[in-house]
């Protein structure tokens, strides 16, 4: 059902959800930007939408709030191993077509992927989702190159206008709560980006020959290996582990897994002193081919959503679409 109602009405819902929900959303920090005296937009808890910025892409996706930076998964002592205790609140998480549809593919790697896994489960299944719409494309966008640019898997859609909320309710949850609000109904159509201004074509033809391509040594002179397309891109999910001893017992302390990059140094790195991939041409190499190739030959659709936020983020203007734009001449030259 569609609404349309009073920023302050909305408010008085969002106070009611948080009494069961911790409440996620892109918002601004102040003065943690990348540079001096500059912003950023991430996401973190909110209680009013006047906090949500809706007019700038986050600079990170939402993908932090399901999958911790940092995680323990479990205590030990001398004689015992106990896992945390999880937050009984539920999430609820306010993003884009294009994260939604990133979404699909974190629960392909955590819960279809041979096993489930049972952390990531825990606060999966607590997870319900507003969706953002987007007006137009922003920068470094090719969500529609991607087909991720619409999407009708959501709990609520919601739009703001001045002073006014519209919502597409989905939830019957949600809409139980809203009809305790002074609202008007109407019909509520969600905003999508149709076009971008970035454009990518993946090859027909693309096959493993395209290792061979000389396409991907440009990157071991550009990339400084600082792993920062991995960590704000939100179908990235790899994490490494790490056993924290506590100082006054050795004995004792806490297991976490990380988030880790298949970019950085010693990612590759094995019991011997091994290590693969140690040029960072092989690694965008791997990266790329992961996104676009070989994930599409299992799961049926790409990994990629195209929300353009490695580009965002790379401190080197190493563009992943300008990338895929030159397989098609890279596959002519390894044929």
């Amino acid at each position: 059902m569609g609404y349309k109602l009073k920023v302050e009405e909305f408010n008085k819902g969002l106070q009611e959800l948080s009494k069961k929900y911790k409440i996620y959303a892109p918002k601004v920090f102040e003065g943690q930007g990348k540079f001096s005296d500059t912003d950023i937009v991430r996401y973190g808890e909110v209680s009013k939408i006047e906090e949500i910025e809706f007019n700038k892409k986050s600079n990170f996706s939402y993908k932090e709030v399901l999958l911790p930076i940092t995680q323990t998964l479990f205590f030990f002592t001398e004689e015992e191993i106990k896992e945390p205790n999880v937050d009984e609140k539920s999430i609820l998480i306010f993003l884009r077509s294009c994260d939604m549809h990133s979404l699909r593919r974190i629960d392909d790697i955590y819960l279809r992927n041979k096993f489930e896994d049972s952390y990531y489960k825990k606060l999966r299944e607590k997870a319900k989702f507003v969706l953002i719409g987007c007006e137009k494309s922003f920068e470094n966008c090719f969500c529609v190159s991607m087909g991720t640019n619409k999407t009708d898997e959501y709990n609520v859609y919601v739009k703001q206008e001045g002073n006014e909320v519209y919502l597409d309710i989905k939830d019957e949850e949600f809409e139980s709560l809203f009809n305790n609000l002074d609202r008007e109904p109407l019909e509520v159509i969600p905003d999508f980006a149709l076009d971008n201004k970035i454009k990518v074509n993946i090859p027909d033809n693309l096959d493993l020959n395209i290792v061979k391509s000389k396409v991907w040594d440009e990157y071991s002179e550009r990339c400084i290996a600082c792993g920062r397309c991995n960590f704000v891109c939100p179908t990235c999910t790899c994490f490494t582990m790490q056993d924290l001893f506590y100082k006054d017992n050795g004995k004792v302390g806490e297991r976490r897994r990380v988030w880790a990059s298949c970019q950085v140094d010693g990612y590759t790195d094995m019991a011997g002193g091994h290590s693969f991939r140690k040029e960072k041409g092989q690694r965008m190499r791997f990266k790329v081919l992961h996104k676009i190739y070989d994930y599409e030959k299992r799961w049926g659709y790409h990994m990629c959503v195209g929300c353009g936020r490695c580009d965002d983020a790379c401190p080197e203007y190493i563009s992943f679409s300008n990338c895929v734009k030159k397989l098609e001449k890279a596959m002519d030259e390894v044929k």
